[in-house]
């Protein structure tokens, strides 16, 4: 009888722990199953930000910069200048006065600057008189002008405009293509680049300027050599331009174009930008950002 009790007891000890057994099993199921949810939860959510912060600028591949009057101010106080000292140098009786100038900006390129102006007012009487003699002495005049422009980039004369490497850094940080296009010299814009960015930030930069188009701004050629040799979406880029002439190359090659005014280009005519500026800005919170770049993007 008391072997009976006993079994009884055991039996009943050994149920209890049997079903304490099942219930702290199940319950170890259920928090093993929540931790695994929590756990996928946790990393979907920190996959998609790591998503959406690569995808922040997905849409922006490109951002293609004209110089004069962009990235420096240079047009007025350093090409200006620098074409005055090579016309005194060579006793022409030319000298273009900050008006003048402005008014042959109208015309793009250095060389083709010269020649329209004296077409309209006359050659000077020490200059050859047959075309391609005359096209060969404006040549000539056009490559020491560039070299005293460098002289004057490289004493520091001409500053970057305000908020231009902050948009760069932040495109470089974002892994953005960048480029230069420009009718100004190779060898200018890249003494410009090197001296007022640092060899850091020109790494990151390609060239397109000079004669390296038949058809300079406004004809968009550049900007499609550009988009072609980079392997650029059009739809992907943004230009920074200064004047109705750049811009009006921007809109032939079909980019998105926004215009930072220059002191040159305030009055003029910019009707077809995306976007018109005063200036890029060094302040984040109130100048332009690649999210403002990307928002111009054409669908």
């Amino acid at each position: 009888h008391r072997l009976r009790n006993l079994s009884v007891s055991l039996s009943t000890t050994t149920k209890i722990m049997l079903v304490q057994s099942a219930i702290l099993g199940a319950l170890l199921f259920v928090i093993s199953v929540d931790s695994f949810s929590f756990q996928s939860t946790t990393t979907t959510q920190i996959s998609n930000q790591q998503q959406q912060r690569t995808a922040l600028h997905a849409k922006l591949e490109g951002i293609l910069w004209d110089q004069d009057g962009v990235l420096a101010d240079t047009e007025r106080d350093a090409h200006r200048p620098a074409f005055n000292t090579v016309f005194e140098q060579d006793d022409l009786k030319t000298e273009w006065d900050v008006e003048r100038y402005g008014k042959l900006l109208e015309t793009g390129g250095g060389k083709e600057r010269m020649t329209a102006h004296w077409n309209e007012v006359g050659w000077p009487e020490n200059f050859p008189e047959g075309d391609e003699e005359r096209q060969a002495k404006v040549k000539e005049l056009h490559l020491r002008k560039t070299d005293i422009f460098n002289e004057m980039i490289k004493e520091g004369n001409v500053p970057l405009r305000p908020g231009v490497l902050r948009v760069i850094d932040d495109a470089i940080a974002a892994g953005l293509k960048l480029a230069v296009c420009s009718t100004s010299s190779e060898f200018a814009v890249r003494n410009l680049v090197s001296t007022l960015m640092g060899p850091e930030r020109a790494s990151k930069f390609q060239i397109f300027a000079g004669d390296m188009v038949k058809a300079k701004k406004p004809a968009p050629d550049v900007y499609n050599m550009a988009v072609e040799t980079m392997g650029l979406d059009k739809s992907k880029c943004v230009i920074v331009e200064d004047s109705h002439i750049g811009l009006g190359a921007a809109m032939g090659a079909g980019i998105s174009c926004i215009v930072t005014k220059s002191s040159y280009t305030v009055d003029e005519d910019f009707t077809g930008a995306d976007m018109v500026v005063d200036e890029l800005g060094d302040d984040t919170a109130t100048g332009i950002t690649l999210e403002t770049l990307e928002s111009l993007l054409k669908d």
